[in-house]
């Protein structure tokens, strides 16, 4: 696949070390993975009275650093592993393609967690101890997926973690940084908004089922096999739909939070999509739609939270 098809500029046109390089290590095309979960925690925030504009941001930059973050350690480790070689089917990385030195990932790495640092702490200032721990175990993971003894995602625990950090803590964290409180209702829509992001990951380790096993990459994907891989793939992405119609039907979500339904075809095709093909380019334009299926499903349940009827 190449690059065009991501929405970044073609690999072959890019100067080693430029701009343009660092701009596809960081894959801004994945960001929305981040803006989805604090924009449904700030909804959540303003349903409960307690909005807050500068928490908000500051949870929705520290989101994108810690990806940011997770983008470059995957891009530079996996390379170092093996994962990353001329048979993958995903689009190129920077280290593979001799863009950017595994020094420079590395510098660019420290760099995005220092300043994720002096994001937290303001956050901290804001949450106190328990936006600590989540900003401190966040930054870990985004190493730990791809890097150290134990890497998240080479033991099949990637899933677990996008779920974990890009649903429950994004979700529940943003809405906590602002109202002082766990909001249960936020908890329970991490849940589809998790489910969904863990979706995207799925995608991508589907794609590179033949090059993560012998690279002794053991993704959910590897772990499960193709088929059951694509199973686990629709349970994430349509599970949501469940959550919503039942937060509505216990009075948690007003009614106009059916809105999210909206987003069902764009599912469907999805699942139908991965379930169907096996091919890079293909599943990359998946992977991307999944992204996009995620934000679309939180936008659709703004209007319940921002106007709860």
């Amino acid at each position: 696949m190449s690059q065009n098809e991501v929405g970044v500029q073609p690999a072959q046109t890019v100067r080693p070390g430029s701009l343009a390089a660092w701009r596809m290590a960081a894959r801004p095309h994945t960001l929305t993975v981040s803006l989805a979960p604090v924009l449904v925690g700030t909804g959540v925030a303003v349903t409960v009275g307690g909005f807050h504009a500068r928490a908000a941001a500051l949870a929705l930059l520290g989101a994108l650093l810690l990806q940011i973050a997770s983008n470059l350690a995957n891009d530079l480790f996996d390379f170092r592993s093996g994962a990353d070689n001329a048979a993958r089917k995903g689009p190129p990385r920077t280290a593979q393609l001799g863009l950017l030195s595994q020094g420079q990932l590395l510098g660019g790495l420290v760099a995005v967690l220092l300043v994720a640092v002096c994001v937290g702490g303001l956050l901290v200032e804001l949450g106190g101890w328990p936006i600590l721990l989540i900003g401190l175990s966040g930054m870990v993971s985004a190493v730990a997926y791809t890097a150290g003894p134990y890497p998240l995602g080479y033991h099949g625990l990637g899933d677990l973690f996008v779920f974990l950090y890009f649903g429950l803590a994004a979700v529940a964290g943003t809405t906590f940084v602002q109202t002082g409180t766990w909001e249960p209702l936020a908890l329970a829509l991490a849940i589809p908004v998790g489910g969904i992001a863990a979706g995207v990951l799925s995608v991508n380790n589907i794609r590179d089922l033949d090059t993560d096993a012998p690279a002794g990459k053991r993704t959910m994907a590897v772990r499960l096999g193709p088929r059951p891989a694509r199973w686990w793939f629709a349970l994430q992405i349509f599970g949501g739909f469940g959550v919503v119609a039942a937060l509505i039907l216990g009075d948690a979500l007003p009614l106009h939070a059916a809105l999210v339904l909206l987003a069902l075809p764009h599912a469907a095709r999805l699942a139908n999509t991965v379930a169907r093909h096996d091919d890079g380019p293909t599943l990359n334009r998946a992977l991307g739609g999944t992204a996009k299926l995620q934000l679309l499903f939180a936008v659709l349940l703004l209007p319940a939270l921002l106007l709860p009827g």
